[in-house]
């Protein structure tokens, strides 16, 4: 990054340290809640909340997306597992991707650590832990926060990658940039959908006009519609001030409508007939108005997959879908992964101190799926510059920061390192059970394809190899969610 950049950014933080930052705590137990509650609020903006889906309400019904957040992964209905908390720092990602999540709880064993790390949170702290530590490692991830924030603000676009697969990403974006026409662009949580549409917005005559990104999933729906088409001054309960909505505020700009699987299905004939002819009607209004803006449209889910199963508008799709960008994940990306290292630790060299792998922990990290793609490869970058300023990192200190290896070869090794004398003492122990183990073994495959892929069947059927039918009804057999 040139030095004038660099200062830039640190300017902007110096001038931003007064702005008091939102933080999400969601914690079972009323009385951390209260505990906590008092010791935060003296430094940030708190919203609170007991359960999943509490969270996602509260923070919908906040004035700003919260920057930060801190959660337990037992949570309601049910506290002595995990699902809960993994599930919500998904939606939290997906409503918000820079959320810096932290998890404060309890179940901290390795596995589920690792788990937390590789699907997009920052840190993991085990309870009960140290005010001073807790606030410290909170104020570590707001700068962080900050800086990503400027980034956005300064539209730092770079395409990083040398593949044959970012190749022909970034000639889709060289030929699609100036198309009239909507994008559509799909790809898997964390693999920079959002970055490909500031691509697309830069490398256009549109780049001095206006670019806005709304996230379908972060509004409630009943505000959804409100919030893309504006409306009138009392034209429902609570309108106490007309809003010209996001059709109109991009302008002849470019309109990114992230995460479009969520739009309700009321929505998407509106937002039809405004890509077909542009025009729509501002709540409360009989006047109608007209859009200029370039659509963009991203999602991790399969849209026409959706469509089959009647989640999705068929005619929506194809009017979508003229133009598709495909991002690809970042396991089938070889070597790119050396670069966006590097790209990483340059970008947060002035708050993350560089460090370097020795030559087996950077075998393991050519070698790694990352389920959570290069959104989980960036948090990878910043704890171990966090944990291992200036130093070398080995293969054992890299593999604590890794989700097991998820790959069919990885599973294969696990298979062979419990065949022979293992099988051997369980055959004579009279204790082998090869039901059993080859149960263990494919429920295990299903779980991990199906959270490698958002739950998406097909996606998770073509990387088992096998087919959709066939793994519905393996789901069924094992009961697997």
């Amino acid at each position: 990054m040139p030095k004038n950049d660099q200062q830039d950014i640190q300017d902007n933080i110096g001038a931003s340290v007064n702005t008091m930052a939102s933080l999400l705590l969601v914690d079972d137990d009323p009385l951390i809640i209260e505990g906590l509650g008092f010791m935060l609020r003296k430094q940030y903006k708190l919203v609170t909340a007991e359960a999943r889906q509490q969270a996602i309400e509260n923070i919908n019904q906040a004035d700003e997306l919260p920057s930060l957040a801190l959660i337990d992964l037992g949570l309601p209905p049910y506290p002595h597992k995990p699902d809960e908390g993994f599930a919500l720092i998904r939606e939290l990602l997906s409503l918000h991707p820079n959320m810096k999540v932290l998890v404060l709880s309890g179940q901290d064993n390795d596995v589920n650590i690792q788990h937390a790390l590789a699907i997009g949170a920052v840190d993991f702290i085990a309870k009960p832990a140290e005010p001073d530590l807790l606030l410290a490692r909170l104020k570590h991830h707001e700068r962080l926060h900050e800086i990503d924030q400027l980034r956005d603000a300064q539209k730092t676009v770079s395409m990083v990658g040398d593949s044959d697969a970012m190749k022909m990403i970034n000639n889709q974006i060289a030929q699609f940039s100036d198309s009239p026409f909507p994008v559509l662009i799909e790809g898997a949580s964390g693999t920079g959908k959002e970055l490909v549409a500031r691509a697309l917005h830069e490398n256009s005559k549109r780049s001095g006009e206006p670019y806005i990104a709304i996230n379908c999933a972060a509004i409630a729906p009943d505000l959804l519609e409100a919030q893309l088409f504006g409306h009138a001054k009392g034209a429902f309960t609570g309108a106490t001030h007309e809003h010209k909505g996001f059709f109109i505020e991009a302008g002849k700009g470019t309109l990114l409508l992230d995460e479009l699987g969520e739009m309700p299905m009321a929505l998407q004939s509106k937002l039809l007939r405004v890509i077909e002819s542009g025009e729509f009607f501002r709540l409360g209004e009989t006047k109608e108005s007209h859009s200029h803006a370039r659509i963009l449209a991203a999602t991790n889910k399969c849209l026409a997959e959706e469509v089959k199963n009647g989640g999705f508008r068929n005619d929506l799709y194809h009017r979508l879908s003229i133009l598709n960008i495909n991002l690809p994940d970042l396991s089938r990306r070889g070597d790119d992964v050396f670069l966006l290292l590097n790209a990483f630790i340059e970008a947060y060299a002035e708050t993350v101190s560089p460090f370097v792998l020795d030559d087996s922990a950077r075998e393991l990290w050519l070698q790694y799926d990352y389920p959570g793609n290069v959104r989980e490869l960036r948090n990878i970058v910043i704890r171990l510059g966090t944990k291992y300023p200036g130093q070398s990192v080995n293969k054992e200190q890299l593999s604590a920061e890794l989700e097991t290896q998820l790959s069919a070869t990885a599973l294969a090794e696990d298979a062979a390192s419990i065949s022979d004398e293992s099988i051997k003492q369980q055959l004579l122990s009279d204790e082998f059970d090869l039901d059993k183990l080859i149960d263990e073994i494919e429920s295990r495959s299903i779980r991990i394809a199906l959270e490698m892929n958002a739950n998406n069947v097909s996606r998770a059927a073509k990387a088992l190899k096998i087919n959709r039918t066939t793994l519905y009804s393996r789901v069924q057999k094992l009961g697997t969610d």
